[in-house]
């Protein structure tokens, strides 16, 4: 009689064998981009929140920018530092005031001829709506313009409660311009005091690593300042002399408008042109508009085919999508502001990540970079008075 052969146990079924590895791979993968996703929509959920306090820092930051290179020149002339950073501030601020006057008396004067040149016009179109192709009678044309004021006097209570919504707006911005100012006064007079101890916060084994990656991100935040400036002056005196050769009411304005929205790359100086042309439309006529139109996009060509390459390509090293899809994004989040912040945010984070990565950032520059010990002292670098 033979004996039935002894049965094996089966090896318990191990998952890493069932699944694949791909899907292993795309499953890890996943949970961490799905991670990283729900922190970055959580820091724009506390940003969004925060956006009255948030912005104006923000804008002050890159007032500090455009400022501080002059107070520190102030300061290697034996001028005191609170000194230099009141002569800075008041000279900007009387720069800020005297164009924002320049530009206001340049409109109010400008505006009878545009109301002249825009009745001319509105005349002209009249007249080719009635006597041109379409062949429309007087009545249909009165009928339109009554049709539109109905619509005005139907929405009116809409109309109203915008324009108390753009009053609390303007007490906002206003509120928001004073709390810029307080910041920038402290950023220019106690700005090395203030990231100094920011910096102690950080353990001593990687100090020195944020204390250069953030010295880092703040000199490629001037020049991105300094960049920004010098292509926006270029934008405004272009477009502006050839409004004037056109014969376009407004020119100042229009040119200050320019050179506000370059600040907002590519999109702002797309939406500024956009109004030029439409002014000059409606003032001038279709060929003016035409030839303001040729100007604007010979201006935008030699933007961005050698100022931006040749200025902003240098100062901040990001590529062109990188701009746009920054843009897009803090014109979703935050509107005008976020767009405003977009760029020189990503600036300053490409420059601090350049930095923490690269090991030759670590110890150079000892003259700019002055590394804390505990004390928040720098006992080994050459502080500046």
């Amino acid at each position: 009689m033979t004996s039935e052969p002894r049965k094996r146990p089966l090896a318990p079924l191990e998952v890493t064998n069932v699944v694949p590895r791909g899907l292993r791979i795309a499953a890890a993968v996943s949970w961490r981009v799905a991670a990283v996703a729900l922190v970055l929509y959580g820091l724009m959920l506390v940003a969004g929140y925060f956006a009255t306090v948030l912005i104006p820092l923000g804008i002050a930051l890159l007032l500090s920018a455009l400022m501080v290179p002059a107070v520190d020149k102030l300061v290697d002339w034996r001028v005191p530092k609170g000194l230099s950073a009141a002569i800075v501030l008041v000279a900007g601020l009387g720069v800020i005031g005297g164009l924002l006057t320049f530009v206001i008396s340049e409109f109010s004067s400008g505006l009878p001829q545009l109301q002249q040149q825009v009745g001319q016009s509105l005349d002209t179109i009249r007249d080719w709506l009635e006597h041109g192709p379409l062949h429309l009678r007087d009545e249909q044309i009165k009928d339109f313009i009554n049709n539109i004021i109905d619509t005005i006097k139907t929405n009116q209570a809409a109309i109203t409660s915008g324009a108390l919504t753009t009053a609390v707006s303007i007490g906002e911005v206003l509120a928001g311009f004073i709390l810029t100012l307080f910041i920038l006064i402290f950023f220019l007079y106690d700005g090395e005091g203030i990231w100094s101890f920011m910096v102690r916060g950080v353990p001593q084994n990687v100090r020195e690593r944020v204390d250069v990656a953030g010295r880092r991100s703040f000199s490629s935040l001037v020049s991105y300042v300094r960049a920004t400036a010098a292509v926006a002056v270029v934008d405004a005196v272009g477009i502006g002399i050839g409004l004037a050769i056109v014969g376009v009411p407004l020119v100042v304005p229009l040119s200050a408008l320019v050179f506000l929205g370059a600040f907002i790359p590519i999109i702002g100086a797309v939406i500024a042109g956009a109004v030029a042309v439409l002014v000059a439309l409606v003032a001038n006529g279709v060929i003016a508009a035409l030839i303001v139109l040729a100007i604007v996009i010979g201006v935008m060509q030699l933007e961005s085919h050698i100022l931006q390459p040749w200025l902003l390509g240098r100062a901040v090293r990001l590529h062109p999508l990188a701009v746009v899809l920054a843009i897009t994004a803090g014109l979703v989040a935050a509107g005008i502001p976020g767009a405003l912040l977009a760029v020189p945010l990503l600036a300053v984070l490409n420059a601090g990540v350049r930095s923490l990565l690269s090991d030759r950032d670590r110890y150079t520059d000892a003259d700019d970079v002055d590394v804390l010990d505990d004390s928040g002292s720098r006992p080994g670098a050459r502080a500046k008075e």
